[in-house]
């Protein structure tokens, strides 16, 4: 599983990608697309057109590291808001395959 910290940034490219795109084709989408460098210990994530499969693309303090999951049924649920950053229970519940109906926050901050 990917771990990750308390406070992580997360960035979702809105269209789809080439599965096949390594480390230089997934860099230079975030250099194109996102407002952090790609070093910047972010977590940047990428679905394919059919949304079955999933990179995540992160910097781990000595080189770059590339998460990968391939469903086996079903598909991660549409971004409906559109927004490129997450936080990381969106992000875990998007991993999880979680699509609630409404969000609640118990208390603001």
């Amino acid at each position: 599983m990917l771990a990750l910290p308390g406070t992580p940034r997360i960035f979702v490219y809105q269209d789809s990608t080439h599965m096949g795109k390594g480390f230089e084709g997934l860099c230079t989408l975030v250099d194109q697309h996102f407002p952090e460098p790609v070093t910047s210990g972010a977590f940047f994530v990428f679905l394919n057109r059919t949304r079955d499969r999933m990179k995540v693309l992160y910097w781990d303090n000595d080189g770059l590291a590339l998460w990968y999951k391939r469903l086996e049924q079903g598909r991660f649920p549409l971004n409906k808001n559109h927004q490129i950053a997450m936080n990381r229970r969106d992000f875990l519940m998007l991993l999880e395959g979680v699509v609630p109906k409404r969000k609640h926050k118990r208390f603001s901050l």
